[in-house]
């Protein structure tokens, strides 16, 4: 975390991490969220990570079918169990909900809106699935409904910590080894199939750009009664 952070719009500071394991990285944003001030800024980091199958705290272990050597990691976040690898944009997003006066449904809700502008940008249709949080692969494509963008959230003491994976360009084959977010036989698909080729920091930085404009135009207000 060497790099000096940069301001994003909504008060917001974006940290570039580049490729980490996934461990301490989760132990900093606990770190971070566990000594931040109501007057610390917000911020969003950035990272690649080394691969790691992860399950969100009511995961359940039935559903890592066959891990083949990857390591396997109980979290705190909500959701079922996920991969992350290079070439995938992770984004985390430490932020102070009681002072952006924003509900947890709400803070999904303009999560997974920022991937779908990140993913317009690219000339790709997501759309949100009923009951199934993160984005799909919309219509009219003949892969319609595979997912690519993952999404779980933790919150302590009223700000966030985890936050969305997009999928850009990486090795799809060990999401076999797992029923993705708990549902199986659930087909994910990165950009790169597509046809859309670009970085996953790029992407990252796309997103992490759409979530403070977001934020920038959403006045920290209570919300009416």
């Amino acid at each position: 975390m060497a790099r000096a952070p940069q301001a994003l719009p909504g008060e917001i500071r974006l940290r570039q991490l580049g490729l980490q394991a996934y461990v301490p990285t989760w132990d900093a944003m606990r770190a971070f969220t566990a000594t931040r001030l109501t007057t610390t800024p917000d911020e969003i980091w950035l990272v690649e990570h080394l691969p790691v199958y992860t399950l969100g705290q009511a995961g359940q272990a039935q559903h890592v079918l066959d891990a083949h050597g990857i390591d396997v990691v109980q979290t705190d976040r909500g959701g079922q169990v996920t991969y992350h690898g290079p070439g995938q944009a992770v984004v985390y997003v430490l932020m102070d909900l009681r002072r952006r006066h924003w509900m947890v449904r709400e803070t999904v809700h303009r999560l997974e809106e920022a991937v779908i502008r990140t993913l317009a940008r690219l000339g790709v249709v997501g759309v949100r699935r009923p009951g199934a949080p993160g984005i799909y692969l919309g219509a009219p494509h003949p892969r319609a409904g595979a997912k690519i963008s993952a999404l779980g959230l933790k919150v302590r003491n009223g700000c966030t910590y985890h936050g969305v994976a997009i999928n850009v360009d990486m090795d799809i084959t060990p999401f076999a080894g797992i029923n993705p977010c708990g549902f199986s036989g659930l087909d994910v698909v990165d950009l790169a199939q597509l046809g859309v080729h670009t970085r996953a920091d790029a992407v990252g930085m796309c997103f992490a750009t759409e979530l403070a404009m977001l934020a920038d135009t959403t006045p920290n207000t209570p919300p009416q009664a």
